[in-house]
């Protein structure tokens, strides 16, 4: 759940920027969306398993780059 706390001299847009921040880091416009319809059980397998890859795939690339920027170092 998003709390935000306001303090006495912080604008209201301020606040609801904050909040709607919150909210995109913690998912909860996706989960919305996600859980506003039914969604057959094969189809979320293929949803978890489609955001693994992309985990996996982003995971190796920053490997990567890491490992590219200390052979660029040792130079």
């Amino acid at each position: 759940m998003a709390k935000i706390v306001v303090r006495e001299n912080d604008s209201i847009e301020r606040a609801l920027k904050q909040f709607k921040r919150i909210c995109e880091k913690e998912g909860l416009r996706r989960e919305i969306k996600r859980s506003s319809y039914y969604e057959k059980p094969s189809e979320q397998r293929r949803r978890r398993k489609l955001q693994q890859v992309r985990e996996r795939r982003k995971a190796s690339f920053k490997a990567a780059k890491v490992k590219q920027k200390s052979v660029m170092r040792a130079r």
